[in-house]
């Protein structure tokens, strides 16, 4: 049964935490300057409505996510993997959503499970729920972090492995003689995943634009953290502004990218091959103790 004593150390925590929520709330936030000017600029209005295409503001996420930008402050997010949302097509607005909508539900399981306890007769100490309470809603609320860095890392490898099937296809039409613009553009229309169409947004906007295509790749590899794509953009480069026949140099390039995601497969293919050979090895230690055993259980049974 619940005492006197715990309802009035659970009203008083309810009363600190409401309290402590209005204080939060009425502080003025103090915005990171480098932050705002960020999303003042036009490449970050121009990578917002990109994103906003693939995640509708209909979406309670997006709501949900508004609302907590407005409400806390800055600071309450810590890092915020910018470039993993870019490349994933995940808006911010989305990211705080999930992040919010993660923390309540870490929030509101504890003590439903603690009802549950209670009503097959089952009492926890009041410290239980309130520990697992507090530490499920922050461990709920960066799992979002978690899951964009390894959705990203993911992403990263997919898009690389297409890149080098992208960088033969565009030296194979500056070898046919298209320009470097053509090259890109039409090697971008080949493909049909996420990766290609990308590209082809890309190049299709800096056309639009007026801007060079390698400047565009560039920006894109910046956005993404994909270092590729600036080395394509750089060999690019030098045959739009310098006529330099790139044909080896691109060759060369995707046939590096195959070799270092050959080696990256390799190493994760040893990798599984030792975790498997422990049980192996569990095994023969247990076999050999099933041999063992009778021996050793006659030989100190004759010694006693």
């Amino acid at each position: 049964m619940i005492t006197g004593l715990q309802m009035a150390l659970a009203g008083g925590g309810l009363v600190g935490l409401g309290l402590s929520l209005l204080i939060w709330r009425l502080v003025p936030a103090q915005p990171d300057l480098g932050d705002a000017l960020e999303r003042l600029s036009p490449e970050h209005v121009r990578r917002t409505r990109a994103t906003e295409v693939a995640s509708p503001a209909a979406d309670s996420r997006e709501r949900l996510g508004q609302w907590a930008l407005k409400t806390f402050p800055a600071g309450a997010w810590a890092r915020v993997p910018r470039k993993e949302l870019a490349l994933l097509r995940i808006s911010p607005t989305r990211f705080y959503g999930e992040k919010v909508l993660f923390a309540v539900v870490g929030l509101i399981t504890p003590p439903l499970l603690t009802v549950f306890f209670t009503v097959i007769g089952l009492n926890l100490p009041f410290v239980i729920p309130v520990v697992a309470t507090v530490g499920l809603a922050v461990l709920m609320f960066f799992l979002p972090d978690y899951n964009a860095r390894d959705d990203a890392k993911k992403a990263r490898d997919e898009f690389n492995r297409a890149l080098g099937a992208y960088i033969d296809l565009v030296a194979l039409e500056r070898n046919s003689g298209s320009g470097p613009r053509q090259a890109m553009e039409v090697a971008a229309e080949v493909g049909d995943s996420w990766v290609f169409r990308r590209l082809s947004e890309e190049l299709t906007r800096s056309r639009w634009s007026g801007e060079a295509p390698w400047e565009a790749i560039r920006a894109l590899g910046h956005e993404l953290g994909l270092a590729e794509l600036e080395d394509l953009a750089d060999i690019m480069r030098l045959s739009g502004e310098e006529g330099t026949q790139i044909y080896a140099q691109l060759r060369a390039r995707s046939a590096s990218m195959r070799g270092a995601m050959l080696n990256s497969e390799l190493a994760k293919a040893n990798e599984i091959g030792e975790r498997m050979s422990i049980p192996m090895s569990l095994l023969g230690v247990i076999f050999m103790a099933l041999l063992i055993a009778p021996a050793l259980l006659r030989v100190i049974g004759g010694g006693s």
